[in-house]
């Protein structure tokens, strides 16, 4: 349903070819979203198939023609219901990473150490990434905020377990 949504959202404000949903998808959302590029045509199709976008080819240059979609009347419709759906549902957060946290106990506290170091090295980096996309005027700018806020709180947290692993 998100994905649908995402899409439909990005063809709301203009058409865009593939090429171009996907680049901003990935310079401005992947911290949101693991949409793939052929899983995005995927659903363009599906999408298309159901009356909710149009697809027309554009040729520009000597360069391959390529698709453009449009959202429809009855796309709209579907973007507002999967809209209000996504809004007033509670998706609760589950953390892959937290599997190994069951078990951390089953290395050398300094092993673990080191490797939950790595761990946050990595999310610091995907903070400093995320507070360098590019402001967004009106609400997709949420979407980033919430993210930083997302990290800065996990980064609090895995500094928090750091510290009770270096007492033990």
């Amino acid at each position: 349903m998100e994905r649908e949504l995402l899409l439909l959202g990005l063809l709301r404000h203009n058409h865009m070819h593939g090429y171009e949903l996907h680049e901003f998808i990935n310079r401005d959302l992947a911290s949101c979203t693991d949409l793939k590029k052929p899983t995005a045509y995927y659903l363009l199709d599906k999408m298309a198939a159901k009356g909710w976008i149009t697809q027309t080819e554009e040729q520009e240059g000597s360069r391959p023609p390529r698709r453009v979609y449009q959202l429809t009347a009855e796309g709209e419709a579907a973007f507002q219901r999967l809209l209000r759906e996504n809004l007033v549902a509670y998706h609760q957060a589950r953390f892959a990473g937290d599997i190994g946290l069951a078990f951390v106990d089953a290395l050398e506290p300094e092993e673990a150490r080191t490797l939950l170091q790595r761990r946050r090295d990595t999310l610091a980096g995907e903070l400093a990434a995320t507070r360098h996309i590019p402001l967004h005027h009106g609400t997709l700018q949420l979407v980033i905020e919430h993210q930083i806020r997302h990290l800065k709180a996990e980064l609090e947290w895995l500094d928090e377990v750091l510290g009770r692993l270096s007492v033990d």
